[in-house]
């Protein structure tokens, strides 16, 4: 018997879906557990014909932090676990981005790594006027995923994010607007109405045509290149001694309890 506790949450409100992350003491890092809940919890959402859209949140005072660097040993301890790590990673842009169903982010507090490439997955993102997102990859090692390497260049240009990727610096709720990388930015404690409020307006639309313009706009066949292209390199980098070498050094010497916005 499994008494695991789910580490994502799935309840409906009306005509939307709302999956929210929920390991609030670990700033929602992502271990293997909440890739496998997060990937059956948007599953459901999307099966769902009772759904017309998706919010995706988090609990506590992050969206999500990133990877969980507690549990960096493990995945990177066998070729298949390293495998298995970044398939399931993979997997989750896979889910949001070819699922028929329009995803809104609602984003606060840290959005970093992994969870600023979920964001970036989204169809529409409200973000909190408190947010700071940013990429620590380049810095420990690591590879970016989620098809931002199709995506940021798409949006923003070559150089534009490129800088973004390699110097990981800290953009905070205004500039990811700027950037156009976000559609509203609310104060925190609205954040939540307005996301339904505009996942609302979306379940309205007729299913039909949102979820083809999704498949229309998503240029799956380029989106699914550049996540392979990316799950080769961060199999390599998962695989690195480099890569290790960083990141115990990262958690030793800044972040004691392992996830890396704390």
């Amino acid at each position: 018997m499994n008494d695991r506790i789910p580490s994502v949450r799935l309840h409906a409100q009306g005509a939307v879906s709302v999956v929210t992350l929920d390991r609030p003491e670990r700033l929602n890092a992502i271990g293997g557990s909440l890739l496998d809940d997060l990937h059956e919890a948007l599953h459901a959402a999307h099966a769902d014909p009772a759904t017309g859209s998706i919010v995706l949140t988090g609990a506590g005072r992050a969206f999500c932090a990133g990877d969980d660097l507690k549990e960096f040993g493990a995945q990177a301890s066998t070729e298949a676990s390293i495998a298995s790590t970044c398939a399931r990673i993979q997997r989750i842009t896979r889910d949001l981005m070819h699922g028929p169903k329009l995803v809104v982010g609602a984003v606060h507090g840290y959005a970093v790594g992994g969870g600023l490439e979920w964001m970036l997955n989204c169809d529409l993102v409200v973000a909190a006027d408190d947010l700071v997102a940013f990429f620590p990859e380049m810095e420990l090692g690591h590879f970016v995923t989620g098809g931002v390497t199709w995506l940021l260049p798409r949006a923003l240009g070559y150089q534009r994010a490129m800088e973004l990727i390699v110097l990981g610096e800290r953009l905070d709720a205004q500039r990811l607007y700027a950037l156009g990388l976000v559609n509203r930015v609310v104060p925190r404690e609205q954040l939540g109405a307005v996301a339904l409020e505009l996942a609302g307006r979306v379940a309205a639309r007729a299913a039909h045509a949102t979820s083809r313009l999704k498949r229309a706009m998503g240029a799956t066949a380029e989106l699914e290149a550049a996540l392979e292209r990316e799950t080769e390199a961060a199999h390599a980098c998962f695989a690195s001694a480099e890569t290790a070498r960083r990141i115990a050094g990262f958690v030793a010497a800044r972040k004691p309890d392992g996830a890396r916005a704390d």
